[in-house]
């Protein structure tokens, strides 16, 4: 096990062994770690008592003398859900998970990020209290928040660093707002609030839900904005303070301002944004990367061929991400993640990057859509909650 072995196992080990799937059984606990029957026996007894474990059916028989099969044990996803929302520019997206990234209850409306922290949190506050009571579920169930903003966030303090597309939220306490935002609704007690960039948290679930033996996964996140997310050995890669896949804010040599200031950067000139100013320039109304994903849908051949030049800007510039990264899963996602865009996208990228580097590399849409980001949220949480360090401080703060 990657963990601690032997009788340094804790609980928070046989937990992970237990939700890996790679030890569901007693015996197969005791051999994975080497603790006796009756070490194995106390700390699963912690993780019952706690309401994490649960026995399931009774699995094969393990000796082929016959006798009673083995009672297996899984991780109990229904003790406790999570709350998670995706921030948009100007829509947002919310729901309650079960542990296990069921969706319990879900809602999306407009809610608009250049209205500043204070008051986006505090509405996301009111829709989870709405979320809760749909769902049946009590405010003490809650054990944490996931969020997803469409901005660089330093995962260390959880809050955004100099976002382009979020103007007022530089170093805000997004974290310890969201958390008394939902006590105010429900009085919920306080709970651990992560909050991590859209792309990040949408490769992250598309990831572990469609490509779980993918060792390098890149997602790229086409909407009003452009950004990438990098999932490599199952973890995302943030770099040094958040800012890894920012591809938005590369430069590709055109003079179009950019929202961050700059001229030339892929996001003003080949983003879902991008291509609306472009229509709404020639009379065709549309504002946002919603807009033409609407226009797309009922085929616009002007947002069409616009989608599939904007496709061939951004496919210049992963041929260079693939050759550097060599993933095997690269996914396009977000409003103008269709066929225009996806085939200017493999009409450049196959045509630049070496073919060694696109030998065995699938070029995919997204798989979870809009809930991507929730589910990469919802996972996070999952994952950062019960990870064996943290297990035993949880176990002992509820008294088992």
């Amino acid at each position: 096990m990657n963990s601690r072995s032997g009788s340094q196992a804790g609980a928070g080990d046989l937990l992970e062994l237990v939700r890996s799937g790679r030890a569901v059984t007693r015996g197969a606990l005791q051999q994975a770690t080497g603790l006796s029957r009756a070490t194995v026996g106390q700390r699963l007894d912690r993780l019952f008592r706690a309401g994490w474990l649960r026995e399931g059916a009774g699995g094969p028989v393990d000796s082929p003398l016959g006798g009673r099969p083995s009672i297996t044990l899984e991780f109990d996803g229904d003790h406790a859900v999570v709350l998670v929302a995706d921030l948009d520019t100007r829509h947002a997206r919310a729901a309650v998970l079960s542990l296990t990234g069921e969706i319990l209850a879900e809602h999306s409306g407009t809610l608009v990020i250049e209205e500043g922290p204070d008051l986006v949190l505090a509405e996301l506050g009111r829709w989870f209290g709405e979320l809760l009571e749909k769902a049946g579920q009590r405010p003490g169930e809650v054990c944490g928040i996931g969020l997803a903003v469409p901005g660089p966030v330093d995962s260390a303090t959880g809050r955004v660093v100099q976002p382009p597309m979020m103007p007022g939220w530089d170093g805000y306490d997004i974290t310890g707002r969201l958390s008394r935002a939902l006590t105010e609704h429900t009085g919920a007690p306080p709970v651990p609030v992560l909050v991590d960039n859209d792309a990040n948290l949408m490769a992250y679930g598309e990831q572990r839900a469609g490509h779980p033996d993918c060792a390098a996964f890149v997602l790229v996140k086409v909407s009003t904005g452009i950004g990438a997310g990098v999932v490599v050995d199952g973890s995302i890669y943030r770099g040094i303070d958040g800012g890894a896949g920012d591809i938005g804010h590369i430069r590709v040599g055109a003079d179009a301002l950019c929202r961050c200031g700059s001229y030339g950067c892929l996001a003003a000139v080949a983003s879902g944004g991008a291509v609306a100013r472009r229509l709404a320039a020639s009379g065709v109304p549309a504002a946002s990367g919603s807009d033409v994903r609407d226009l797309l849908a009922a085929g616009h051949p002007e947002a069409a061929a616009l989608a599939r030049e904007a496709g061939r800007r951004v496919g210049d510039v992963l041929a260079t991400v693939v050759t550097l990264l060599n993933p095997g899963v690269l996914m396009i996602a977000g409003d103008l993640a269709g066929t225009p865009f996806l085939t200017g996208v493999r009409e450049l990228l196959y045509q630049r990057a070496l073919p060694r580097s696109t030998a065995h590399l699938d070029v995919v849409t997204s798989r979870l859509g809009e809930r991507a980001a929730l589910i990469g949220a919802g996972a996070l949480v999952v994952e950062h909650l019960y990870a064996p360090e943290r297990v035993e401080e949880r176990l002992r703060a509820l008294g088992v």
